[in-house]
């Protein structure tokens, strides 16, 4: 089995440990993007030969990492040099665990206690086929009054917070139906940009709330305005949702890239280079809206922002692990990523 540890550049590892290299983060500039974690989860990736139903498998990789969107979000957007806070719903032993994890790799923490284990997501991903097996819990119900501790502890991180605040994921049962709203809009109220990455009915809810920016996919942009996913357009679906919120709109596409839209800048198309292809596409769309955060955040224009965005989400799909990625890789894979006007 082969295993992957974080280590010092000056230090020599210890014998027969490959060595991942460290991202640096001495480029590090802009506000603190602040992350709401609602629904987290330790992401568990194991890579075997083959798989096979009904037999036993020896993994030759294992990846542990705190995952959920919006934490795969901030250790993309950490990775690319920005500075993140996170505020996350944690419970029992694995809580934790990815407080530990996320400490270790850089990213604050605003523990807020749950009274359930955060839960524990796997991938198994099968090397001869490069194929992708997930089984994926529903996040736990969030009781009252942790959902009332997760608000007072949220308003406050948002008193000396500046730049952007993202939520990304679902919103476990627990908290009303509006309760993605009612956080975007205690965010705008305290100064802050607000990006949202979600689906069904907690996104359509939060459309009235005015977010600046809505990241989804091709699927979730298509559920949202109830047309057919696979004869959308999606330049079409975003500018019909950026007219409803005012702000700008990002739709992936997976392999097709992905558009922004907004009413300043138009419409654009985002397009991988043609020889960049991954096997683990767990987490690309979370590292896509981390590099975008990252890059804005700095003052990129959405041009820019929009490449650094595409370079995360393909350097993501490289490695094994939700928001793993390597930040030459994906500057690189940006350098290279096509856009083209189409309004």
């Amino acid at each position: 089995m082969r295993v992957l540890w974080l280590w010092p550049s000056k230090e020599c590892p210890p014998a027969g440990i490959e060595v991942r290299p460290q991202n640096d983060h001495a480029d590090r500039l802009g506000a603190v993007i602040t992350v709401a974690a609602l629904s987290p989860s330790l992401d568990i990736t194991y890579v075997v030969d083959q798989l096979r139903l009904g037999e036993i498998h020896r993994p030759t990789e294992v990846h542990r990492v705190a995952g959920g969107k919006s934490l795969n979000l901030a250790r993309a957007a950490t990775a690319v040099g920005a500075p993140v806070q996170t505020i996350a719903l944690l419970g029992g032993s694995t809580g934790d665990f990815l407080e530990s994890e996320l400490r270790r790799e850089g990213i604050g923490v605003r523990r807020v206690d749950s009274p359930t284990e955060t839960r524990t997501c796997v991938s198994i991903g099968s090397a001869a086929g490069h194929e992708l097996t997930e089984l994926y819990p529903y996040a736990p119900a969030i009781p009252d009054a942790a959902w009332q501790e997760f608000r007072r502890v949220f308003a406050e991180e948002l008193s000396a917070a500046d730049g952007w605040l993202a939520i990304n994921g679902s919103v476990p049962d627990g908290p009303p139906a509006d309760a993605l709203a009612a956080l975007t809009r205690l965010a705008i109220d305290a100064g802050l940009e607000v990006a949202i990455d979600s689906h069904g009915p907690a996104l359509a809810g939060v459309l009235e709330a005015r977010p600046q920016l809505i990241k989804v996919n091709r699927y979730e942009a298509a559920e949202l305005l109830g047309r057919d996913p696979d004869r959308a357009e999606v330049a079409e679906l975003a500018k019909i949702i950026s007219a409803r919120t005012g702000g700008s709109v990002i739709i992936t596409d997976g392999r097709a890239g992905a558009v922004f839209c907004s009413v300043e800048a138009g419409t654009v198309r985002a397009e991988l280079p043609a020889d960049v292809s991954g096997h683990y596409p767990v987490g690309s769309g979370d590292s896509f809206l981390g590099g975008w955060l990252a890059a804005t955040d700095r003052g990129a224009d959405p041009a820019d922002a929009l490449r650094l965005a595409t370079g995360c989400g393909a350097a993501n799909a490289l490695i094994p692990g939700p928001g793993l990625l390597d930040r030459r890789t994906a500057r690189q894979i940006a350098d290279r990523t096509v856009l083209s006007r189409l309004s």
